[in-house]
């Protein structure tokens, strides 16, 4: 195929079907806004303590005192969440006419774990998967497996999503996904135990990713050459966060999990509209007619080749060909993995938050698109930083790649970020034992990644890369990969050096 803007051009930069296109493919980025995030409340974990059995024969007094008190993570005194004093001595105290305090220290009784179950406050959250599993203390490790089996899904999609997309077109797979993310997350709300929520999560994370990445590069490639950047730059982003935004409201609207998830599901069918997009050749024909502007006989043109040549296929393996590819692969590597945990840890840990979860979520979400105390404040700016490097680092890796490795290089670190992503929900997971851990890890990796950025080359004001010859070389680590490389940068083109 010849260049695809030259080829496109007779179509014109704006007009009424590329306006079409580009809000009906953004509105499928609410839904992955809706679904990405919704364990906040889902997996919420509200204030507990060992449960006291209603037939137990205790005086008031005693019911009082039942519950130890513990030093929580923040510090502050609490109820004990996985103790309380022993049913059977208490029971014996109480019916011998012993008052707690007065007449026996509380210290000599002895502990015993929540043999009964737990009571949970309804003050915020009438049920969530930890109220109805009791996924706490012993089983507390389950709420963030959980969240890591969305993650693992993103892993599994991101991997078959490219190829089924190449061989059955992206409209299909993007309506399979829509379609599959419907069922599972349907599916899920009648979840009778926690195995299998975790199994249908892995499915939905599966289905979004596939969803996002077929929905963009759709995009990209319906869309004339401006309104394409517009699209990656800002539509998919902007829409996600709507969907976001819109969360905490329809969680505080239903604090049932099971039907806020089916709530959910059911934003799936909005996107019926989106099956009059047509692919390729035939999207380009039906815009030309819209746009009223007559298309040539022959859109696609086939780019000249030599007698006897073929055109290359290139593999992963050519990523790791040359030194300066190894080294640059490895540095977008270790940047997509930093700002994957920073942004999903910080968006998990909304519901950890001092004051209202579902504000905390809407201000956490409206970050992203331009507070209770200091603590929030911080919080929503990393938030805020951490949301435009996501949003950035698309657009940046596909223009380090050249055309040729531009899929398989954005492939791999969308891979890799996944690492991030799963690993994100136990970094969280940490602030059980201290409340700084998990900013003081995310902010050490964030500095990492920033002394990392520093080697990568700048893309500013430069065309995109089109064979490997023409890509930049990563800064002060690779100057002894040989001149020659950079012999050929000399020699080539205003594609892409602009100086």
């Amino acid at each position: 195929m010849g260049d695809y803007d030259k080829d496109t051009a007779f179509l014109g930069q704006s007009g009424p079907y590329f306006w079409v296109a580009f809000f009906l493919l953004n509105t499928v980025f609410i839904s992955t806004g809706f679904t990405g995030l919704y364990i906040v409340f889902v997996g919420a974990v509200p204030p507990h303590h060992c449960l006291i059995p209603h037939q137990a024969n205790l005086t008031a007094e005693w019911r009082e005192v039942m519950i130890p008190m513990e030093k929580a993570a923040n510090g502050k005194e609490q109820l004990s969440q996985c103790s309380r004093y022993r049913l059977d001595m208490v029971s014996n105290l109480s019916a011998m006419g012993y008052i707690p305090g007065r007449d026996i220290n509380l210290t000599v009784v002895g502990l015993e774990g929540c043999v009964d179950g737990w009571s949970y406050s309804q003050d915020i959250f009438q049920s969530t998967i930890v109220t109805e599993w009791d996924l706490v203390c012993a089983n507390s490790w389950k709420v963030p497996f959980a969240s890591s089996m969305l993650f693992m899904g993103f892993l599994i999609g991101s991997l078959v999503s490219g190829q089924l997309s190449d061989r059955f077109g992206r409209k299909m797979v993007l309506f399979v996904s829509l379609g599959a993310q419907f069922v599972f997350v349907f599916l899920q709300s009648f979840s009778n135990s926690w195995i299998l929520f975790c199994i249908t999560f892995l499915f939905i994370g599966a289905s979004q990713i596939s969803l996002y990445i077929s929905a963009f590069v759709l995009g990209t490639e319906v869309l004339s050459k401006s309104m394409r950047v517009l699209f990656t730059t800002l539509g998919t982003f902007l829409f996600y966060c709507i969907g976001y935004m819109l969360l905490p409201w329809l969680a505080y609207c239903f604090r049932e999990w099971r039907t806020l998830l089916a709530v959910i599901s059911s934003f799936s069918v909005a996107y019926i509209p989106l099956w009059g997009l047509e692919e390729a050749e035939a999207i380009l024909r039906q815009a030309a007619k819209k746009n009223k502007v007559e298309a040539p006989e022959v859109i696609f043109k086939q780019s000249g080749l030599g007698d006897g040549q073929q055109i290359k296929k290139y593999t992963i393996l050519d990523v790791l060909k040359s030194r300066n590819l190894r080294l640059i692969t490895l540095l977008s590597l270790t940047l997509w993995i930093s700002v994957n945990i920073g942004y999903f840890g910080l968006s998990l840990n909304t519901s950890n938050l001092n004051g209202d979860p579902y504000m905390n979520c809407f201000l956490s979400a409206c970050s992203e698109v331009p507070a209770h105390g200091l603590t929030l404040a911080m919080v929503l700016t990393g938030k805020f930083g951490f949301t435009m490097a996501f949003s950035v680092i698309y657009i940046y890796t596909a223009e380090i790649y050249p055309t040729v490795l531009r899929n398989i290089g954005i492939g791999m670190c969308s891979s890799a970020a996944r690492i991030g992503s799963i690993t994100a929900p136990y970094v969280i997971y940490l602030g059980t034992y201290s409340k700084f851990l998990p900013y003081i890890l995310m902010g050490s990796i964030t500095v990492g990644s920033a002394v990392v950025n520093i080697f990568l080359p700048e893309t500013l004001n430069k065309h995109l890369p089109e064979t490997v010859e023409e890509m930049q070389e990563c800064q002060g680590l690779c100057r002894g990969a040989g001149n020659k490389s950079k012999e050929k940068k000399d020699n080539i083109s205003p594609l892409y050096y602009t100086e």
